[in-house]
């Protein structure tokens, strides 16, 4: 399969990249990094990436952040980047996406844990999270050509403990092999309209 990793330099991405590139093509595509570059804040950057790419079997999104920060002190303003990258730029790479990705082709998007869980001070994260559950369960019964639509929702992945951990007191960890096993799923198996949650 020929397969697109928004975000496969990331984290989680470049886990994704090492398993499936023995036996797929794998582009990876980031703001600053990768393949091809895209900036999922700008529908028209995302236009412009699937032009140049033409058409691929399947999209992979583990791009995207959200705002940490006190609910007694915050403001709408400190959704709307978290809104605009990780919320609407996964919604916009499937709206725009669908007329490239081949018959019985699939879509993977990155939600999270705090969907469901929330940590303390993740109000902007869980709210995020938790369109891109909804998102991801309406479309499954809209997308045509057979198309396959599912989110991963990871916990707090080992490989993320140093740099997130303390945002996350308590909270079990991911071991990296789930998650990446979650996305393989979804892009090779035959699942639809599922969030595949892998939270320890």
């Amino acid at each position: 399969m020929k397969i697109l990793i928004v975000g496969g330099c990331g984290t989680i991405g470049k886990k994704i990249v090492d398993a499936l590139q023995p036996k797929h093509q794998v582009i990876t595509a980031g703001r600053n990094s990768g393949d091809i570059h895209v900036d999922i804040t700008d529908p028209k950057s995302i236009q412009k990436m699937f032009e140049d790419i033409k058409q691929v079997d399947a999209c992979v999104c583990t791009a995207g952040t959200g705002f940490y920060g006190d609910y007694n002190t915050m403001t709408a303003d400190d959704f709307m980047p978290g809104i605009q990258g990780k919320m609407l730029g996964q919604i916009n790479l499937v709206l725009t996406g669908k007329k490239y990705i081949s018959r019985e082709g699939s879509f993977t998007l990155t939600s999270g844990i705090a969907a469901e869980h929330p940590a303390k001070n993740g109000a902007v994260v869980a709210t995020i999270n938790g369109a891109i559950n909804s998102f991801v369960l309406a479309s499954a019964q809209e997308l045509k050509n057979d198309l396959r639509i599912n989110a991963v929702s990871p916990g707090l992945v080992e490989d993320s403990f140093e740099r997130y951990g303390n945002l996350f007191p308590g909270f079990n960890l991911a071991p990296m092999r789930k998650v990446v096993n979650a996305y393989i799923l979804s892009i090779e198996g035959a699942v639809n309209g599922e969030i595949l949650k892998v939270y320890s």
